[in-house]
């Protein structure tokens, strides 16, 4: 089984073995970082024993990051001020940044937060929105609050309707797009239809028997495969420069490491089509064998994690996750 550091369906990670070399003065280095990145690098990079990844895990909540992201929350289990703005301190954006550190799945505050952005959201046949000022549905702002409701298991009485009102937005070509409903767009988006696609692999997780997931995410995925994960479909050159360069987090954007990581982390099979942005994910590697932020997503954020243009322990990780599942798939 390949790697899937995102959305496991208990706090219980599972251990594995993937015939790869990770250089092991880079996991050193990975493992001076903080909780969320060291628990992910024993699971998926090194095959530690499963005592020691739990262990591990479990201070995501108590030290580092995740902890000042949680003592940073307000009393009515908000965070930031709002429910979707200010980016990226808002709740939604600081609960994604939560699950992407692998906060226990069950931690109460994480859990309340979850509940304030399905209650504050407004609802348009079955899919939602959570701006004010606008009477359509988005499937960006569904695919977020999917993921987030699946990974944190909340069972909030609007999230069936919500996922139906997905699956049945999704367009002729296998994505979505967040403008189809208001403007009446019918490409996919790369940006909305990789959130839909990690909604729906986050849903799989927790319920892998349903067939109307599985039929969905296949068309969701060869989307993606038919552009190379990053090109046009009409000249083949990148889509948009922006999906070359790599970032973290990436909040709502989508690039080809996000989209590798997708694939990656659901263990998909071989395909030719991953090679091209494999081959930029390798061009994007320093001569140290780590890997940079290039693109930071402007917006107010709690704290720095790590400086654009300098080695990031979350970019090297989620690359050698990548390349790993590469090496074992192919």
């Amino acid at each position: 089984m390949g790697p899937r550091a995102l959305g496991v369906a208990a706090f219980v990670p599972e251990t594995r073995s993937v015939s790869a070399v990770v250089n092991r003065g880079i996991t050193d280095w990975l493992l001076e970082g903080d909780p969320a990145i060291r628990w992910q690098t024993l699971q998926d990079l090194m095959d530690a024993p499963l005592d020691a990844v739990i262990d591990e895990r479990a201070l995501v909540a108590s030290s580092g990051w995740g902890a000042r992201l949680l003592q940073m929350q307000a009393d009515d289990g908000t965070w930031g001020g709002g429910l979707y703005s200010p980016k990226w301190t808002s709740t939604t954006y600081t609960l994604l940044l939560l699950r992407r550190f692998g906060l226990d799945p069950a931690h109460h505050q994480a859990r309340l937060g979850v509940e304030r952005i399905w209650d504050g959201a407004r609802y348009f046949e079955g899919g939602l929105t959570p701006a004010v000022s606008i009477d359509y549905p988005e499937a960006c702002a569904t695919s977020m609050y999917l993921a987030l409701a699946s990974y944190f298991d909340v069972a909030h009485p609007n999230v069936g309707p919500a996922l139906d009102w997905l699956l049945a937005n999704q367009l002729s070509d296998g994505g979505w797009n967040c403008r189809t409903v208001r403007f009446g767009d019918r490409h996919s988006s790369f940006h909305t239809s990789i959130l839909a696609l990690e909604a729906l692999a986050e849903i799989r997780r927790a319920h892998p028997d349903r067939a109307d997931i599985v039929a969905a995410l296949a068309p969701g995925r060869e989307f993606f495969l038919r552009h190379r994960l990053y090109q046009s479909h009409r000249t083949g050159a990148p889509a948009n420069p922006a999906f070359t360069r790599l970032s973290f987090p990436p909040r709502w954007h989508y690039d080809l490491l996000r989209g590798l990581e997708h694939f990656a982390v659901t263990d998909s099979p071989h395909d030719d089509r991953y090679a091209d942005a494999l081959g930029v994910l390798e061009q994007r590697r320093r001569a140290d064998g780590t890997w940079p932020v290039q693109n930071r997503h402007r917006g107010r954020a709690w704290f720095e994690m790590e400086r654009t243009g300098e080695p990031s322990r979350w970019n090297t990780l989620r690359a050698l996750r990548v390349q790993r599942w590469s090496s074992s798939s192919g």
